[in-house]
């Protein structure tokens, strides 16, 4: 069964893959984590865009391992910030991956803008690396920014994202509901063609 390395120690983004390979039928991938195999340097998250960092995560997995690797990027793109965090979104705050802080500290920064300019978007870009070539994909979930955080699913960003057409915060969204619209389901899903050529299936 060929081996699919996910550039991610985040237990959440490996389910949600699972999920996605499930419900598209695609079952003869064995997926690894970071944590499945041996250390490897990986090059710091420095590019101007999510696709430039998704690509570069996957071709070090891939170089290093000698597996096919999908990795992924992804973060809050505000409107009012023009775009920001961005690339930035798991450090905001300074720590790297501290989501109370980068939360706080992005409700702070919008605490005077009013509801109707709050517009935000979750971006992902996905990027899978074999030996057959590289695809790179995005994917992005419109909505916009609430006022205090709700919920207790997903991390991030999620409680305090709206996304378009609901009254619940993304982190109030049950996981199937998350992976029918969320970004990472979205680019996940622009990939299936690519993941099932790599299954055989």
């Amino acid at each position: 069964m060929p081996e699919l390395l996910v550039a991610s120690r985040n237990t959440k983004k490996l389910a949600e893959l699972r999920r996605v390979l499930d419900a598209a039928g695609i079952s003869g991938l064995t997926l690894l984590s970071l944590a499945d195999v041996a250390p490897f340097d990986e090059a710091p998250e420095t590019g101007a865009t999510f696709e430039d960092n998704a690509l570069t995560k996957a071709l070090d997995g891939f170089r290093a391992t000698g597996f096919a690797c999908v990795a992924d990027d992804s973060g809050i793109s505000v409107d009012a910030l023009n775009g920001m965090p961005g690339v930035l979104s798991a450090r905001w705050s300074g720590a790297h991956g501290d989501d109370a802080a980068n939360t706080s500290l992005l409700l702070a920064q919008l605490d005077d803008v009013p509801d109707e300019r709050r517009g935000a978007a979750f971006v992902s870009a996905c990027a899978l690396v074999s030996a057959s070539g590289q695809t790179v994909v995005r994917g992005e979930w419109p909505g916009t920014v609430a006022r205090e955080p709700r919920g207790d699913g997903g991390f991030g960003y999620d409680p305090v994202f709206l996304p378009v057409g609901s009254a619940r915060t993304a982190a109030e969204l049950t996981a199937a509901e998350k992976d029918a619209a969320s970004h990472r389901g979205r680019a996940l899903a622009l990939l299936v063609p690519a993941l099932r050529e790599l299954a055989g299936s």
